[in-house]
C-alpha cells in the first residue's frame, strides 16, 4: 500500500522492521542495559494463537490491537473461545496495571458474515454492546470502505467552511 502510494522501498522495509518487531533497553541512571525482546503481552499472546487478528488487506499484517493514549482496539475472530481468551487478556491487564477496563464504554462491531448467533455470544461473553456502526474515533470513521470520498465528505465540509470564514475574514479588513 505505501509503495503504490510513493514511499520507497527501504522506507517501507524500515516501517515493516518497526511494527513487526520489538526490543526494549532500559535506562538505570543514565545507563542503558541489555536490549531485550519481551515475552509476555499481546505480542506474545498474539504468537501463541490464543489471539486471531485481522488482516487489512490479502498480504497485508495481521493486525490484532492498535493502542493510542488510554484507548485499545483489538481485533479477532468472533468465536466463543476467542472471547474467552480475549476477556482473560483484559482481566490480566487490569491486575497488571491497576486500570479498569469499562465496558460501558466498550462497543464491538462485527462483520456482516458474523452470524447473529456468533455476535450474541460474545458479546454476552464480553460484557459489552454490540454495534452495527463502527462510529467514529477521534472525529474520523473507524471503517471506510470503497466509499472513501462519503467517508470524509463532513470533515471536507468542515474544512471547507473554516477556510471561508477565514477568507471573509481577512478580506473585509
Amino acid at each position: 500500500m505505501m509503495i503504490k502510494m510513493g514511499f520507497a522501498k527501504e522506507w517501507v522495509d524500515l516501517i515493516m522492521k518497526c511494527i513487526t518487531s520489538v526490543a526494549y533497553a532500559v535506562n538505570i541512571n543514565g545507563h542503558r542495559g541489555r536490549v531485550f525482546q519481551p515475552s509476555r503481552g499481546l505480542r506474545s499472546v498474539k504468537q501463541s494463537g490464543l489471539v486471531k487478528g485481522a488482516r487489512v488487506s490479502r498480504r497485508g499484517p495481521e493486525i490484532s490491537h492498535l493502542l493510542f493514549a488510554d484507548d485499545c482496539m483489538m481485533f479477532g475472530e468472533a468465536t466463543e473461545q476467542r472471547a474467552r481468551n480475549m476477556k482473560e487478556i483484559l482481566k490480566e491487564y487490569e491486575s497488571f496495571s491497576g486500570q479498569c477496563v469499562n465496558f460501558n464504554k466498550s462497543t464491538i462491531f462485527c462483520s456482516s458474515n458474523t452470524s447473529a448467533v456468533a455476535k450474541e455470544l460474545v458479546t454476552d461473553l464480553l460484557g459489552v454492546r454490540n454495534s452495527s456502526n463502527p462510529e467514529k474515533y477521534l472525529g474520523l470513521p473507524n471503517v471506510v470502505g470503497r466509499r472513501k470520498k462519503e467517508a470524509f465528505q463532513t470533515i471536507l465540509d468542515k474544512i471547507s467552511l473554516r477556510i471561508d470564514s477565514w477568507s471573509t475574514r481577512f478580506l473585509s479588513q
